[in-house]
């Protein structure tokens, strides 16, 4: 089961949910997911709801700009605030998670974990590496800065969605999408993201700014339990990134699911869950 719950950061409240077992078995820890840029904390909902059920208390969070936590007042999107945010939920739980990062979540997760030795338990990135590729990168800020206009209908939502995922089948029943958008005073449907998070050249261009450097020199400080889940047929992680990885961290082990692209747990959620699930049986 799950309820929504709150936390403060830099930018205003942070909304999440926090995931427990319908039995209240929950004796196994915390685990804290973060989404990519552009997704919110539903992406999470599949995986949330096993983890949960096999005895851990999982928190999905929606990053700042993202879904239904507040608009940064300034625009300020970059990774330091991202991390201050996290760093603070994680001050709020009150307890070292296992952190779950995919993408951008995964970026914030292991700077944090490396510029702040023993902030938690364990390190999932999912589909990140410190080396990305860079046309992977630029489709995803082309997603984002498309439509500014936004959408007449939630077909038209669906429509635009499917043109980033062709890989995927369009969904027949399309109601779901409607958590990813808000309808503002025109009718007009509008992504759930705060516009200036993904502005070219303002401080809200996290996307596209290049942060090899500083993560690499977090991962070499990485000394916790780490996992790279990554995509067989992603466009962000290569096989030199993932080399690089596992260079920067010796410890850690990669995992390739090979149906999946960038998006791993919304691609194959049964393989993601089935692998990361080893992963934390380890640190139980």
């Amino acid at each position: 089961m799950n309820e929504t719950i709150e936390f403060r950061g830099g930018a205003g409240a942070i909304a999440a949910d926090r995931w427990t077992s319908d039995d209240g078995l929950a004796g196994r820890g915390a685990v804290l997911m973060l989404h990519g840029g552009g997704q919110t904390r539903h992406s999470w909902n599949r995986a949330a709801a096993t983890l949960s059920r096999d005895g851990w208390t999982v928190y999905t969070l929606d990053a700042r700009g993202h879904g239904d936590s507040d608009w940064a007042p300034d625009g300020d999107y970059r990774v330091d605030g991202l991390v201050d945010d996290l760093r603070g939920v994680i001050d709020q739980l009150g307890e070292m998670p296992v952190l779950f990062g995919a993408s951008l979540g995964g970026m914030t997760g292991l700077i944090a974990e490396g510029e702040n030795p023993g902030l938690m338990r364990g390190l999932v990135l999912v589909d990140i590496t410190p080396k990305v590729e860079p046309e992977g990168v630029r489709r995803i800020a082309d997603f984002m800065r498309g439509n500014p206009d936004g959408f007449a209908s939630l077909d038209e939502v669906a429509d635009a969605v499917a043109a980033y995922q062709p890989h995927r089948t369009r969904p027949s029943n399309i109601e779901g999408l409607r958590r990813n958008v808000r309808e503002r005073s025109n009718g007009r449907l509008y992504w759930h993201w705060d516009p200036a998070f993904a502005r070219p050249g303002g401080v809200g261009d996290v996307i596209t700014s290049d942060h090899h450097g500083r993560m690499v020199a977090a991962a070499r400080a990485v000394e916790v339990p780490t996992l790279l889940v990554h995509g067989g047929k992603s466009d962000i992680v290569s096989t030199d990134g993932v080399e690089e990885l596992l260079g920067l961290i010796p410890h850690a082990s990669a995992v390739n699911v090979s149906a999946a692209g960038h998006m791993v747990a919304g691609d194959d959620n049964a393989v993601f869950t089935m692998e990361v699930g080893g992963f934390l049986d380890g640190l139980a």
